[in-house]
């Protein structure tokens, strides 16, 4: 979408201060990662998304991702507790996309 630099920017900054953090930390035994979540429903898009009807926003998202559906708080959490728990110690300086597909398009 156009007039999204500075936002695609910072969210590709993001990935790389995960991964020069995850080399600068491992040592300590320190791991760092970051989540990169896709349509979410928050107030968060309403800027940009706002004047869209429902059934536009729906139609939208629909074309754009593969589940079909805005993902919610609920379905980025487990991720989130995963990268913290042990399960995850081998785990560190990944983006992990939590999007429903979306980059998978």
């Amino acid at each position: 979408m156009p007039d999204l630099v500075a936002y695609n920017s910072s969210k590709g900054a993001l990935i790389n201060v995960t991964r020069q953090l995850a080399i600068e930390y491992a040592g300590h035994g320190i791991r760092v990662n970051c989540v990169c979540p896709g349509w979410i429903e928050t107030g968060f898009n309403d800027p940009v998304l706002g004047h869209l009807s429902q059934i536009e926003l729906g139609q939208l998202i629909k074309q754009q991702v593969p589940l079909g559906r805005q993902g919610t708080a609920e379905d980025i959490a487990p991720s989130v507790v995963f990268l913290a728990s042990d399960w995850a110690r081998y785990i560190t300086g990944q983006a992990l996309a939590i999007d429903g597909g979306l980059t998978a398009m």
